[in-house]
């Protein structure tokens, strides 16, 4: 038989497996988009900026629904009640983690973000205990962050007060509180293994996401192009292959000067963990699972805090009359003459809003990483089966507009109630919620509030240009929002 129509036969029993795996699948999933074959629904959904066709489809097919990402389909959960029935309600069931293939060829299923089952819940806990014993939510991390704050706050008083780019220097400050909490030890901003780390960490953040880069797609639906395709998937393992082999150096420096009575940081305790279940070959505690924790705990960490702290300098400029109520409550509350603290939060609630709101309005992370169901669940009127990816919009939750009046407008009242006290909101999930919520948030929340205040207690901002001409739309870049690029000044106080 002819060669070309050996191809031809075949592309059309493909064409029709899938066209009958993807009607078979659909069984009584969410409604959504009809897919093509093979492709699914990824010409409709676009790559530049997957949230806002998601909030389209849900107008058109309801709070959830599904879409074909290639042959695979994907649950989409949008608006507050799906997202709470689901990651709360049914937390256990929802609270699998689909790793995809370029994730797997990173983390091979080790670590916090990209794990399940017992390695999953063991290395989470571990990590949660083990942040908590060094001080997250407590004093002794909290010196931490103050310290940092004090280097950062001497590093922008190095400007001169003239026009800078503050990307770098707000990336150092919770890289390096990540790095004291792991290695022990802080580094020089201008320290070139420092800056090479941070280069890796803000490049992996830009370029890792399924959802807006074509090849990451591609990857993910034929693994067998990943070695072979060029693209950012290419960068990101390269990326994280430097990464762990640095912290790799690092592990070996701590296993010849380990002390198991006297443990300096999260790598020591890690190894003490190791050698308690040295016997168990079926422990989690292998020093493959330690680097891709470590990597996860960096990406948990850093780039998200800091464009955050960008992103939010960039709206104080463009709302100056914020920053002077802020600064008035500073200085009313906590004066000049000593660092802020965690203490003063509660009385500071109009602060407390202005931090809040930053992380409302950008909203930084619009989906949260793809979960899956691990078992078949039964979800309002549809039966979700075993495995499926499940995509939570977080988006549709912080710019829900019964929750926030006006939600495209930056308002930190929309976190104030009536007598200007703090509100308290369940919509506020920039970290995820459930079960699966971001391990790295309680650092977060104390570095944004102690690295904003001691800014704003420092110096004061001013723009390059008139305030009404700056853009604060958001850049979607990878799996984020971010920032256009900006100059300021930091004026000393």
């Amino acid at each position: 038989m002819d060669p070309t129509v050996v191809l031809v036969l075949c592309l059309s029993l493909l064409l029709l497996f899938s066209l009958w795996k993807q009607s078979h699948g659909r069984g009584n999933l969410p409604p959504g988009p009809t897919p093509l074959p093979i492709l699914g629904n990824i010409l409709q959904l676009g790559f530049k900026d997957i949230s806002k066709s998601l909030t389209k489809l849900s107008e058109v097919y309801g709070p959830v629904f599904t879409v074909y990402l290639g042959m695979k389909p994907t649950v989409v959960l949008h608006g507050y009640e799906a997202v709470k029935e689901a990651l709360i309600d049914l937390g256990e069931e929802f609270s699998g983690r689909r790793i995809l293939p370029v994730n797997h060829k990173v983390t091979k299923g080790l670590g916090i973000i990209f794990s399940n089952g017992k390695t999953w819940k063991h290395t989470r806990r571990f990590s949660l205990v083990t942040l908590r014993n060094f001080g997250m939510g407590k004093r002794s991390i909290e010196e931490r962050v103050q310290e940092e704050a004090r280097c950062l706050v001497e590093e922008l008083r190095k400007t001169n007060a003239s026009p800078c780019d503050p990307t770098f220097i707000l990336g150092a400050a919770p890289c390096n509180v990540i790095c004291s909490v792991i290695f022990q030890n802080r580094f020089d901003y201008k320290d070139q293994q420092f800056l090479n780390l941070m280069g890796k960490f803000n490049e992996n953040f830009r370029n890792n996401n399924v959802l807006s880069s074509p090849t990451f797609l591609l990857c993910n639906m034929f693994p067998i192009l990943i070695d072979y395709l060029p693209g950012s998937q290419k960068t990101t393992i390269r990326n994280n292959t430097y990464i762990k082999n640095y912290v790799l150096e690092k592990v070996k420096e701590h296993q010849e000067s380990l002390d198991i009575n006297n443990p300096r940081d999260f790598i020591d305790c890690f190894l003490i963990k190791m050698e308690q279940e040295k016997h168990n070959p079926q422990s989690e505690f292998t020093i493959e699972n330690l680097l891709i924790t470590v990597l996860d705990l960096f990406a948990a960490g850093t780039e998200t805090t800091s464009t955050t702290l960008r992103y939010g300098l960039l709206l104080l400029l463009k709302h100056p009359e914020v920053a002077a109520k802020v600064q008035e409550e500073i200085e009313r509350v906590i004066g000049r003459h000593r660092s802020p603290s965690m203490q003063d939060r509660s009385r500071m609630p109009y602060t407390d809003a202005v931090v809040h709101e930053i992380q409302r309005y950008i909203d930084l992370v619009p989906n949260s990483a793809p979960h899956a169901t691990l078992c078949d669940v039964k979800f309002r009127n549809y039966i979700i089966p075993k495995g499926t990816i499940v995509f939570p919009s977080l988006s549709s939750v912080l710019n829900d507009n019964k929750e926030f009046p006006n939600p495209k407008e930056f308002d930190p009242a929309h976190f104030l109630d009536k007598s200007g006290n703090f509100r308290k909101s369940d919509y506020f999930v920039p970290f995820s919620t459930g079960k699966r919520a971001c391990v790295g948030e309680a650092l977060a929340r104390m570095e944004l509030f102690l690295f904003l205040t001691t800014i704003l207690q420092n110096f004061k901002l001013k723009s390059q240009v008139d305030p009404e001409h700056i853009d604060t739309t958001p850049l979607v870049s990878g799996i984020s929002r971010v920032p256009r690029f900006y100059k300021l000044s930091f004026l000393p106080v």
